[in-house]
């Protein structure tokens, strides 16, 4: 039986103890472990890797707290749209949607991709015609009303700018990165990764992140490692940041904490790419790397190790 682990994150970025009230920081740490607790007692009965992590990310997605599911940041629009991916390392399958409203645990939809569409990336009306042939829970647009969110949006909505997941009083300074994500190894040695996001506020044109493309923000294989990422979108999408951290230890025999060093602090710091990831390979070895402030994190090991962090 292989040593199995469970990581979680909820964004990283400018995230200072000084900022934080006691009170909202017994929050967030009461959500990440409550997540990581959901993961880890599936993979403790002897479940995949990828309902672990799906089981995880749902816990956050219902979570007010984190800018996935409910509580997602408004677009240039005013509404909620929103991504996510899942992938099973055990086969290399897997689902991601992109743009979709009203989907209460956008990545329980992603998983529905992965299992019975034949495809593996779906988006905008199509993927939420998808879920309403899946019976995939559906939500008022009322669910996903945030005021923290709406009075940053409402900041900023007359403007050309975006804002990357950051309070109001913090809008010229601070950014925090609300993504969420969870990885696995379980009792197999399996792996599983997945991503959830609600973007950017004031995203327009569709704008879509690194969260849902398989191998930018989420990756996962036997063979190597499961990565899911949270940051500055764009700069990890052009350092294909997941998917290089399985090629760091697959050809160059990089152990996963070497390669999550490599590309966060270095090949993401040479393009400004802020942000962090989180990782374990099929020894149930766990890794939480990032470059900015604080990182939203956790993990749980079948070796006792149980540990929920913020900051640096």
């Amino acid at each position: 039986m292989s040593k199995f682990s469970l990581v979680m994150h909820g964004g990283a970025g400018t995230i200072l103890k000084q900022d934080m009230s006691p009170e909202l920081e017994q929050a967030y740490m009461t959500a990440l472990k409550a997540a990581v607790d959901a993961g880890y007692e599936l993979l403790e009965k002897g479940d995949s890797a990828i309902y672990a992590v799906k089981s995880a990310v749902m816990v956050l997605e219902d979570c007010i707290l984190f800018n996935a599911g409910k509580g997602s940041v408004f677009t240039k629009e005013g509404v909620q749209e929103m991504d996510a991916a899942i992938m099973d390392g055990y086969d290399l399958s897997a689902g991601a949607i992109a743009a979709v409203r009203n989907v209460r645990n956008p990545i329980e939809l992603a998983s529905e991709v992965m299992l019975h569409s034949n495809h593996v990336f779906l988006s905008g009306k199509g993927a939420g015609d998808f879920a309403i042939r899946q019976r995939v829970r559906l939500e008022p647009d009322e669910y996903f009303f945030s005021q923290f969110r709406y009075d940053q949006w409402k900041s900023i909505r007359d403007s050309d700018n975006y804002a990357l997941d950051h309070s109001l009083e913090e809008l010229m300074k601070d950014k925090k990165f609300g993504t969420v994500g969870a990885v696995a190894c379980d009792v197999k040695g399996n792996l599983a990764a997945a991503t959830s996001t609600g973007g950017m506020t004031n995203k327009k044109y569709g704008r879509i992140g690194d969260s849902p493309l398989i191998g930018c923000g989420t990756y996962a294989n036997n063979r190597t490692c499961a990565i899911s990422c949270t940051g500055h979108g764009e700069m990890f999408i052009r350092s294909v940041a997941a998917y290089d951290v399985s090629c760091l230890m697959e050809y160059k025999g990089y152990s996963l904490e070497k390669a999550m060093e490599l590309v966060i602090n270095e090949k993401l710091h040479l393009i400004q790419g802020e942000g962090g990831m989180i990782g374990v390979d099929a020894k149930g070895e766990v890794a939480m790397v990032f470059n900015s402030e604080g990182m939203y994190r956790g993990f749980r090991n079948s070796e006792g190790l149980n540990e929920i962090s913020i900051y640096m």
